[in-house]
């Protein structure tokens, strides 16, 4: 397993980031639609589970089915760097760790996500990554983030988040309220030679250099 944890594609948003989200901190990505938020989010849970840890998947707009299609293929490809196939005990083993959750948020807010994640702590489980895949930022208060904010560092847990953003400025990424809580920002921006990873904050630090880009076909990250 610690073999595949290396060739996680988040190694090279570590490296780029002096080590990535910590423990209690809350990330986003952002991009305009259809450009790979959810392929980068999953990468992100994965690499919580490869460290064989326990991870809750929330998403607003993806049914169950799809969201396991997408952990299958970072899989897959993954797998494929260490000439391991298409493994299915491996990859059973790792998606153990995993839960998935589905909401609506015209009826189920953060702070509800929240509560449920509270709960579901309290069978014993010890979380080390949330993402929460379809956030609609304009529905999100700043009590939701608080929210949040304080369940990641009350269970010492990486939360990140995705929510289509049109512009590729910080300032576009979420409501001028909510950009204080979170940690980093990431964008996805469509170029002619294909997606680049923008790093738009991280902590306090603005637009952050970045060598970073979406393979074409596999859509995970890696170097230019």
């Amino acid at each position: 397993m610690a073999e595949l944890l290396d060739r996680s594609p988040i190694r090279f948003f570590d490296k780029m980031t002096n080590g990535g989200l910590k423990a209690g901190e809350i990330g986003l990505v952002t991009s305009k639609k259809g450009l790979g938020k959810t392929s980068v989010l999953v990468q992100f849970g994965m690499d919580t589970l490869l460290a064989e840890k326990q991870l809750v998947h929330v998403s607003f707009d993806q049914k169950s089915t799809n969201v396991i299609s997408w952990y299958d293929g970072v899989f897959t490809e993954i797998a494929k760097k260490k000439n391991l196939g298409n493994n299915a005990d491996l990859k059973d083993q790792i998606m153990r760790n995993r839960t998935i959750f589905n909401f609506n948020q015209d009826n189920f807010s953060l702070a509800k996500v929240v509560t449920t994640l509270k709960a579901y702590s309290t069978s014993g489980i010890t979380l080390s990554g949330v993402v929460i895949d379809g956030v609609t930022l304009a529905s999100v208060s700043e009590d939701d983030l608080k929210a949040v904010q304080a369940f990641a560092k009350e269970s010492n847990v990486t939360v990140w988040m995705s929510a289509t953003a049109e512009g590729e400025d910080l300032e576009d990424s979420a409501p001028k309220a909510l950009l204080p809580y979170f940690a980093s920002v990431v964008h996805l921006a469509s170029r002619n030679d294909g997606v680049n990873v923008q790093i738009l904050k991280l902590r306090d630090a603005k637009d952050v250099a970045s060598t970073l880009k979406l393979d074409s076909k596999s859509l995970l990250i890696t170097e230019k």
